[in-house]
Parts: C-alpha cells; structure tokens; sequence
C-alpha cells in the first residue's frame, strides 16, 4: 500500500490518504491509522510526503513515529 501524507493548517499533518482513495485520520483509536503505522513499521507500505514524493523506510519510520 502507499500513503501520502495530507498537509494542513499552519503546515502540519492532518491526515493520511491511503492508495485506494481512503482518507485516514491522525487518531489512534482509528483502526485503518492503526494498521498504516503497523505497515510503516514492518516496511511493507511506502509514505510519501504531501507532494507525492516516496520516503525512505528509515524516514518513513522516524516521521510515523513522531504523529499521535
């Protein structure tokens, strides 16, 4: 699966799309949130940031790790 990264107000992350169009919130009780980061963390997803741009899986991992 890839993601990219949704931009927001003042610049920050507000969400995450998914490659199947799914629009996935920053909540951690939100399970499609949860599995993205699960995905992130074992390597098997790729992240892209907010202009399309694919993300190492080193930087994919320390990006995820610092949303809630």
């Amino acid at each position: 699966m890839i993601y990219k990264i949704s931009i927001g107000l003042n610049n920050q992350p507000c969400g995450i799309c998914s490659s199947d169009a799914t629009a996935i919130p920053l909540d951690p009780a939100n399970t499609d949130y949860a599995r993205f980061k699960r995905e992130i963390e074992a390597g098997t997803a790729e992240l892209q940031d907010e202009n399309g741009q694919p993300m190492s899986a080193t930087d994919a991992k320390a990006y995820v790790a610092t949303l809630p």
